[in-house]
């Protein structure tokens, strides 16, 4: 699976969170990894949210999910008014510095980069992933994986890489994948509904 840098520009608003925890929760959805969602929904949320307090309401902003290796990484830029990801024991503002300890209590890394053009505040969510374009879920998925990669490169050999399938075409390789195996089973003399419940009863129970 290939995990493309994504990014969203937005006007931090209070009104606006909600909308960018859905986005963000269907993105994750798209990488294969709503394991991550809460804690990066959560880290969002503060993120934007200090903007709004440092800065104020309507600030323009951008949101930013990419891959830094193996973790889910988040920027959230903004116009150059937000301190430093460091919280702060004498701070004035208490909600800021809450703001500042939830990230930093979720994330594996926090940080901040300050430029002329703006300020980009960070952190970095772990997965259990062991490369960037890879799966979770164990050796099941693994497996599964592998096989989708063949069947993409052999019914797209004109669209894809076989060691990098798009979301769109692996779901379209999924699709064909399937359909081969219920003529497998069609071929050989089984009964297709019988194969598939077993195998959705196998899926439910976790096996």
């Amino acid at each position: 699976m290939v995990r493309e840098p994504w990014a969203l520009a937005f006007l931090a608003e209070p009104r606006e969170l909600a909308a960018l925890r859905r986005v963000v929760r269907l993105h994750l959805k798209l990488w294969g990894l709503s394991r991550q969602r809460e804690a990066v929904q959560l880290c969002v949320t503060e993120l934007v949210t200090q903007v709004i307090r440092r800065a104020g309401t309507g600030t323009p902003t951008t949101l930013r999910l990419a891959m830094r290796g193996t973790c889910v990484r988040i920027e959230v830029i903004s116009p150059a008014t937000v301190r430093e990801l460091s919280p702060r024991a004498d701070a004035s503002d208490e909600g800021m510095d809450r703001s500042l300890r939830v990230v930093a209590g979720t994330a594996k890394r926090h940080g901040f980069l300050g430029g002329a053009n703006g300020e980009t505040a960070w952190c970095e969510i772990a997965t259990d992933l062991t490369t960037p374009h890879g799966h979770s879920g164990g050796s099941r998925v693994t497996r599964t994986e592998t096989m989708i990669s063949l069947c993409g490169a052999l019914a797209f050999p004109d669209a894809v890489n076989a060691s990098r399938l798009t979301a769109a075409l692996a779901k379209d390789a999924v699709i064909e994948l399937m359909v081969d195996l219920m003529r497998w089973v069609d071929v050989h003399g089984y009964d297709a509904d019988d194969v598939l419940d077993a195998a959705e009863a196998r899926f439910a129970a976790g096996l």
